[in-house]
């Protein structure tokens, strides 16, 4: 009598990794989209990046148009913020800048993301030696301030006023360790989850697994703080130009002119404080765009 066939019971690896992922991220629009400060900071960033992508549609008068005949002009007649030390209308200059202090600032969260979200990813989901050395390597950096570092290499390779290609690489070489520890502390986290032991079950390899797996679902930290980075970089940005060791003209940008105007500010203020209020603009809405993403996915907040 032939023996009843035994039932196999197939299990099914949770790939319901992606649906929720789906899920995670559909919450996470639902509480940004609720959230009023989303708004106020994203109408922000669309005006300052319009102005950085499109000046000439905020500003009818040309930058480098200046008559030293006007001076430190007082605000009047068409020009909002008057006049610099070479006769050039402050607020034209201040939305021109836009461009270079955005841009960079860009650039260089864009850079310190790829290259700190490599190797923290590489760090926390391969361990052991790998784990050690790119730990080691980002300590010695992180125990140099990223003011100094990037003062440093921009004194040594940008005498006089450096490059827009100077700079941004002189802030990514020294800003990327932040983002690798972070990105490494969520890959340890996820990669500890029941998904990766199904993962591991069904053969998937470690790099497939990494991919598929540990990357989408340690995207959050990453993401907030590459979002809050920007506001920062921008900022730093301009204090190196305050300093006198960053962009050189012709390249306009809000440091360059707070280092230009503070010498006569008593005597003229207009000119510092036009170009303070657009990076302080900037940089808070920044800011405000990175504390509503963090509040959206940190699940210890929207439990």
């Amino acid at each position: 009598m032939p023996e009843p066939a035994t039932a196999t019971a197939v299990i099914d690896p949770p790939v319901i990794a992606p649906g929720k992922r789906r899920g995670h991220w559909a919450a996470v629009w639902r509480r940004l989209s609720r959230s009023p400060l989303f708004y106020v900071s994203a109408a922000l960033l669309v005006v300052m990046l319009g102005m950085a992508a499109l000046p000439g549609l905020f500003a009818t008068s040309d930058p480098y148009d200046c008559d030293l005949s006007g001076t430190l002009a007082d605000a009047g007649a068409g020009q909002w913020l008057g006049r610099d030390l070479q006769g050039c209308d402050v607020y034209s200059r201040s939305v021109y800048g836009a461009r270079a202090s955005l841009g960079i600032g860009i650039a260089v969260s864009v850079v310190t993301g790829l290259i700190g979200g490599i190797i923290g990813a590489a760090a926390g989901y391969f361990g052991g030696l790998v784990d050690a050395a790119l730990s080691r390597v980002t300590e010695i950096f992180l125990a140099i301030p990223l003011l100094l570092g990037a003062s440093v290499l921009l004194t040594l390779f940008g005498a006089g006023g450096s490059g827009t290609w100077t700079v941004i690489v002189a802030l990514s070489v020294h800003g990327w360790p932040q983002v690798a520890r972070i990105t490494r502390g969520s890959v340890i986290e996820a990669k500890q989850q029941d998904y990766m032991l199904a993962a591991a079950a069904i053969g998937c390899s470690r790099l497939r697994a990494l991919a598929r797996h540990v990357v989408p679902n340690s995207l959050g930290p990453w993401l907030v703080v590459v979002t809050t980075n920007l506001g920062v970089f921008i900022t730093y940005e301009s204090i190196i130009s305050m300093l006198g060791i960053g962009l050189r003209p012709p390249t306009i940008s809000w440091g360059q002119m707070i280092h230009d105007a503070q010498a006569r500010f008593l005597e003229a203020p207009l000119p510092l404080l036009g170009p303070a209020l657009f990076l302080s603009v900037a940089v808070l809405a920044f800011i405000l765009l990175g504390d509503v993403v963090r509040d959206a996915i940190d699940p210890k907040i929207h439990s």
